[in-house]
């Protein structure tokens, strides 16, 4: 055993509080924020003893909240959080996709600024990439922002602004240059959601939850030194920051504490004989989903050791995004067959809690082939970029 990995689980085991070893809750997300609030105080605690080492974001530089990790040590530890079941400590678009982008495309100033914060769950942070009128065809974005000084005014409307309601910021696409060519004049910003002018209002999901927001900017001013990248040239930094986004949902088709314990719902719902599952045909299915978490993990694992060296995911992003989709909504359908009708609960005291979460769950797993890039979108892209297949129009 490597003296990184000893020195690990001694400190995991004092660190990691009993609660955090349990499968999360949906209302026990630890994505922070100025506003946050924590059902399980423990929560909290393990977001801050965590970030106190740089393991919320453990290849980032100490400069910048990280604990400047090798790839193998990364690798190490995330090795040793599974050992123990330990509950993701902070997560949101903070780490896994805004700041990636700024550590390629931030300058100092912006990186100083916004890193460590991220990392210490201090801020959370939304996406105002989709438009009413813009959506998979993202680049014919319409929100406005023109210049006044050190300022732009920002007017036009998000919608599917994922946390809006209790985010602190925005990365946000405006159009800087409204003649110019539909990829082009395309600014990346960032600003304050409390800034005067940001109207938030929640959509309800078909599983009940409200995740999903239309955001409207009515003469919203941000500071110019709040762009990343270069004017006009924001469409290269909202691709990068895609390929951050559908990398981080590919993480959704591995195995996990929520749902990987099939075995175990089959023999609460379906009973088990000589300790496997009793329905021969379940037993089957259950077997291959197990196999295909096992060798995409695999993979996501290769894929990550291939890009040891820092490089931004490319192409391949969309390949682990739409076979996690797959993957993901295949588990959940698993989920539904074991439970057979307890499955479809919706209320009332004949339904346990831990069935309403999972027709909820079920239902929000539809969103999967949506969010991030829809699958025909990714189909396109592996074509195009991955396979070489002409483009015929």
């Amino acid at each position: 055993m490597s003296a990184f990995r000893e020195e690990l689980r001694v400190w995991l085991e004092d660190a990691c509080p009993t609660s955090m070893r349990t499968p999360m809750p949906m209302d026990e997300h630890p994505a922070g924020g100025r506003r946050a609030t924590y059902k399980n105080p423990d929560t909290k605690v393990w977001m801050q003893r965590m970030a106190e080492r740089g393991f919320t974001v453990p290849a980032w530089s100490t400069q910048y909240g990280g604990a400047g990790l090798s790839a193998a040590d990364t690798q190490v530890l995330q090795e040793e959080l599974r050992r123990i079941d330990a509950r993701p400590a902070l997560v949101g678009m903070g780490i896994s996709m805004i700041g990636p982008a700024l550590l390629e495309y931030g300058n100092e100033e912006q990186k100083t600024e916004h890193l460590p914060k991220i990392a210490r769950g201090e801020v959370w942070w939304c996406q105002g990439y989709s438009e009413p009128n813009a959506g998979s065809d993202l680049a014919g974005l319409r929100t406005s922002a023109v210049a006044d000084g050190d300022e732009y005014v920002i007017n036009g409307q998000k919608i599917w602004t994922s946390g809006a309601d209790k985010a602190d910021w925005i990365f946000c696409l405006v159009r800087t240059d409204p003649d110019a060519p539909k990829h082009e004049g395309i600014t990346f910003i960032v600003f304050d959601m409390q800034t005067p002018g940001v109207t938030v209002k929640p959509i309800k999901f078909i599983s009940g939850y409200s995740p999903f927001c239309e955001t409207f900017f009515d003469d919203v001013r941000a500071l110019k030194k709040n762009v990343i990248g270069e004017v006009n040239k924001g469409w290269s930094v909202a691709k990068r920051l895609l390929q951050y986004e559908r990398t981080s949902i590919g993480g959704i088709g591995r195995p996990n504490q929520q749902v990987a314990a099939l075995e175990e719902l089959a023999g609460a719902y379906v009973g088990m004989v000589d300790g496997r599952i009793a329905d021969s045909a379940l037993r089957r299915e259950v077997l291959r989903h197990r196999m295909n978490d096992r060798a995409f993990a695999i993979t996501m694992r290769r894929s990550l050791e291939e890009t040891a060296d820092g490089k931004a995911p490319g192409a391949e992003s969309s390949m682990f995004k739409y076979y996690a989709t797959e993957q993901n909504k295949g588990r959940y359908e698993l989920w539904m067959d074991i439970m057979g009708t307890r499955g479809l609960g919706w209320s009332g005291a004949s339904v346990s809690e831990d069935e309403r979460e999972a027709t909820r769950a079920w239902l929000r797993s539809r969103a999967n082939s949506i969010e991030g890039g829809t699958s025909e979108v990714q189909l396109n892209i592996i074509a195009k970029r991955v396979l070489g297949l002409p483009d015929y129009r």
